[in-house]
C-alpha cells in the first residue's frame, strides 16, 4: 500500500452518495457489492490512505444514515452546501471545509474500485497539477469522480459554477491535469441500472473465483 503521509498537500477522502439513483430504482450507496453497504466500503477503503474521509450527501441522507449507524460505527458526513448541482456541489463543499487539503473523490456507483486502484492512482499523483485523474477507456475522457483534486483546482471549480457550468470533467479537459490510464479497463465501470449491476456482479464473482 502506498503511504501518502509525506506528500503535500495532505489528502482527504470524499465518497459521493448524493445522487437520487432514479435509474437504478434503489439507493446505489446502499448496495452491498462486498461485505457492507458500498458507501461504507469505500470510506473504509480510503481510510488507509487519507487523513480524514467524509461521506458527501444530501442533508436528509445525513439524518437517515446517521440514525442507522450501530454500536461503535463512526463515519463523518458532509451535507452539500450547493444543492441540486450534482457532484460538483459535493466537491466544492469539501474544498469550502478544508481548502488546503487535496481531495481523493470517489463516486459510490463504481463498484470495481479497489485498493490496487487507489494505490495506482496515488503512486501517479502529481500535486503540481490541479488534479490526477484516470482516462475512461470507453470514451477517452477524464473521469472526474475517481480523481485526486489538488487545492489549486478549487478556484477552477469555483469558476465553473460562476459560469453555470456544472460538469467537473470540463475542468479536467480544459486545464493542465495529470491523466493516467487505468490498470484494468473495467475498473471505472459505472453502474446506474439493474442491467449494469448484473454486469458488475458477474465481474466481481469472476474475480473472487480467480478467473
Amino acid at each position: 500500500m502506498v503511504s501518502n503521509e509525506n506528500i503535500y498537500p495532505l489528502l482527504n477522502g470524499l465518497v459521493l452518495v448524493g445522487g437520487k439513483s432514479q435509474r437504478m430504482g434503489i439507493p446505489k450507496e446502499k448496495i452491498q457489492w462486498y461485505d457492507k453497504e458500498q458507501c461504507y466500503y469505500l470510506v473504509d477503503l480510503l481510510k488507509a490512505y487519507c487523513k480524514t474521509v467524509y461521506i458527501s450527501c444530501r442533508a436528509e441522507q445525513e439524518v437517515e444514515m446517521s440514525n442507522k449507524l450501530e454500536g461503535d460505527q463512526i463515519y463523518k458526513f458532509l451535507p452539500d452546501v450547493y444543492a441540486n448541482i450534482g457532484p460538483l456541489g459535493g466537491i466544492l463543499t469539501a474544498f469550502d471545509l478544508e481548502p488546503n487539503r487535496a481531495w481523493l473523490v470517489l463516486a459510490c456507483d463504481m463498484p470495481l474500485i479497489d485498493s490496487a486502484t487507489i494505490d495506482f492512482l496515488i503512486q501517479r499523483r502529481d500535486s503540481k497539477k490541479i488534479a490526477t485523474a484516470f482516462t475512461n477507456p470507453l470514451n477517452g475522457l477524464p473521469e472526474p469522480l475517481c480523481t485526486i483534486w489538488e487545492p489549486k483546482g478549487y478556484a477552477i471549480l469555483k469558476q465553473l459554477i460562476a459560469q453555470n457550468k456544472l460538469s467537473p470533467r470540463q475542468a479536467l479537459i480544459q486545464q493542465q491535469v495529470s491523466l493516467i490510464g487505468p490498470r484494468d479497463a473495467n475498473i471505472l465501470t459505472n453502474v446506474n441500472t439493474q442491467d449494469e449491476a448484473r454486469y458488475a456482479k458477474a465481474i466481481i464473482a469472476n474475480k473472487s473465483q480467480g478467473r
